[in-house]
């Protein structure tokens, strides 16, 4: 937890110099490669912030219009909570972030580029809220706030430090980039408190010797129906190939059933799955999405890059 030492002040595990540097990395990409089209740099702008690195490059070599709104209509739909429904809800909260941002957290530049309104657009609004008008922090002439999130076990200091309403994050405590990164990927589930970020996982890698992408799924985050005496889940797997260089070369989609004894449900840790890739020697992003339409297994993605030799 946060430890306090003299008086008010905090010291952190975790500084905050950290994420201010990932913050000026993260727009420091280079420019797409030729220029965009009004929805395609509309699209980039915001968007941008919650690309993985590997979205990114994709699209920076996008050369056409079309292959960038094709991108584009895949990159919300890879997010989609609820494919069922006629919006996008991920894509809705992730605009609503937005203008709460540039409303609220407005700092001489639109809220949307200051520390506290990226924080909300990746992590919402706060569990809890702290704010600190009096103190004994010597560096700190303005107030200190503390954003609190339970669900992430993450709490977020920013400073005032001229007093002149303008807030930096100074230090963290939790596992913030662990939480950023399932935003990226869409880790999105519908609650009751509205869209949270699922901490579901799982493991793929790639097999080099049979060509196969390897997919490791814990029953830690299953949640199997009862069918007779067998415990079953219905899967969908989805994958979506890319060379590095940008262009799509692959998508499929397969569905496999798991069916388990409840005896054998105690012995196994994961559930192993394998999918044979039929691709020509080079370098490739593979992005694969697992979901369940039954329920019984959270939506999860992950992507990374793989050689395939000759």
């Amino acid at each position: 937890m946060i430890k306090k030492k003299k008086g008010f002040k905090v010291w952190w595990w975790k500084p905050g110099a950290i994420i201010i540097c990932f913050w000026l990395l993260s727009f420091c990409v280079p420019a797409p490669r030729v220029k965009l089209d009004p929805e395609s740099q509309s699209f980039y702008e915001y968007a941008r912030l919650i690309m993985t690195s590997e979205e990114n490059k994709i699209f920076q070599q996008l050369r056409d219009e079309k292959a960038r709104h094709e991108f584009i209509e895949e990159f919300w739909a890879k997010r989609d909570p609820d494919p069922e429904t006629e919006e996008n809800e991920f894509k809705n909260e992730f605009y609503r972030r937005i203008d709460y941002a540039n409303k609220h957290f407005n700092e001489g530049i639109p809220g949307w580029k200051t520390d506290r309104g990226r924080i909300y657009i990746y992590m919402g609004p706060p569990d809890k809220f702290e704010e600190f008008f009096t103190h004994n922090d010597p560096e700190v002439r303005g107030s200190i706030l503390w954003w609190i999130y339970y669900d992430y076990q993450l709490v977020i200091e920013f400073v005032d430090r001229r007093g002149m309403n303008h807030y930096e994050i100074r230090g963290y405590e939790g596992d913030f980039f662990g939480a950023m990164e399932k935003m990226k990927l869409g880790q999105i589930g519908l609650t009751d408190k509205g869209p949270r970020v699922n901490k579901a996982d799982f493991d793929l890698s790639f097999d080099e010797a049979s060509r196969e992408a390897v997919l490791r799924l814990p029953l830690k985050f299953f949640h199997f129906l009862t069918e007779g005496e067998e415990l079953v889940s219905r899967l969908l797997f989805e994958f979506y190939i890319y060379r590095t260089d940008g262009e799509k070369v692959q998508r499929f989609k397969e569905e496999r059933n798991l069916n388990l004894k409840e005896a054998d449900q105690e012995k196994m840790k994961t559930a192993d799955f394998r999918f044979a890739l039929k691709l020509a020697p080079g370098d490739y992003y593979l992005d694969c999405l697992v979901l369940s339409e039954d329920g019984t297994f959270p939506r999860c993605r992950k992507i990374f890059e793989i050689k395939i030799k000759s």
